[in-house]
C-alpha cells in the first residue's frame, strides 16, 4: 500500500513540475524544495500562470498533502505491527530490511516453514539466479523474478541502501558487500544481498534465532555433526 502511494506521489510531482515548466517556472529537483515553494508560487499573482493552471496546481497540491497523510498513516500502522509482532521485529533487524519490508514479508508469507529450506524461499521470491547448462557446464543467469513482485522490490530497494552505505560499517556482511561491489559492481551486489536477506529471513523466522551480521556460517559437515575427512 505505501509503495503504491509513493509511486502515485512521484507521478503527481512530475505532473506538477511539467505544468510549472510550461510557464517557465523551474525549481530544484528534490520534492522537499518544490513543496517548500509550491504554495507561494500558486498564490503569486505576479507570475504568468493563467487561472486554469493555477486552479489545477491548487488541486494537485491538495492531492499531494492527502497522499502524504495516507503515507503517514501507513507508517504508523507498519510501526505498530513491527512493535507488536516478534517475527516482524526480528526481520527488521536485518541489513537492508526495514520496518516496511519486515511487516510486508511476515504478513504476506505467514508460515515460513512451508518452505523446506532457505534456497526454496529465495527461489519463491524470484531472487535465485536462473541456470543454463551447455556442454556439461552450468552458467548462472539473471534472477528468475518469480514470486511476489512487491516483496522482491522491497528487498531489492532495501539492499540498495545497505550496499551503498556498507563502507561505513565494520560487520562481516558489510565488509563482504564492499568486496563484492568492487569485484562485480553494485547492481550485482544489490541482488546478492537481496538473495542473502531472503535466506537469512527464512533462517531467522524458522529457527527462532536473532540476526547476527557477524555470524560465521558452519560448513555442512559441521552442521550435520560429521567431521571433515582428511584428503587421501
Amino acid at each position: 500500500m505505501e509503495y503504491a502511494y509513493k509511486e502515485e506521489r512521484t507521478a503527481l510531482i512530475n505532473r506538477i513540475r511539467g505544468l510549472l515548466a510550461e510557464f517557465g517556472l523551474v525549481f530544484p529537483r528534490s520534492p522537499e524544495a518544490l513543496r517548500a515553494v509550491l504554495a507561494s508560487v500558486i498564490e503569486d499573482a505576479g507570475n504568468e500562470l493563467p487561472g486554469v493552471a493555477r486552479l489545477a496546481l491548487q488541486r494537485a497540491h491538495l492531492h499531494w498533502i492527502d497522499i502524504e497523510l495516507q503515507m503517514a498513516w501507513c507508517d504508523e500502522r507498519i510501526a505498530s505491527h513491527v512493535r507488536s509482532d516478534e517475527r516482524a521485529r526480528k526481520a527488521a533487524t536485518l541489513l537492508g530490511v526495514g520496518p516496511t519490508t519486515a511487516s510486508a514479508v511476515v504478513a504476506s508469507v505467514g508460515d515460513f516453514k512451508q518452505f523446506a529450506n532457505a534456497r526454496q524461499f529465495g527461489a519463491w521470491m524470484g531472487l535465485v539466479p536462473s541456470q543454463n547448462s551447455t556442454g556439461g557446464k552450468a552458467r548462472l543467469g539473471r534472477i528468475t523474478k518469480r514470486g511476489d513482485d512487491y516483496l522482491r522490490t522491497l528487498l531489492i530497494q532495501g539492499a540498495k541502501s545497505a550496499v551503498m552505505s556498507a563502507g561505513k560499517r565494520s560487520d562481516r556482511i558489510s565488509q563482504w558487500l564492499v568486496q563484492l561491489k568492487e569485484r562485480v559492481g553494485w547492481q550485482k551486489a544489490v541482488v546478492a544481498l537481496a538473495n542473502k536477506n531472503a535466506r537469512i529471513l527464512w533462517a531467522v523466522l524458522t529457527r527462532d534465532v536473532a540476526f547476527d551480521p557477524d555470524h560465521v556460517p558452519q560448513p555442512p559437515a559441521a552442521r550435520s555433526g560429521l567431521e571433515p575427512q582428511p584428503a587421501a
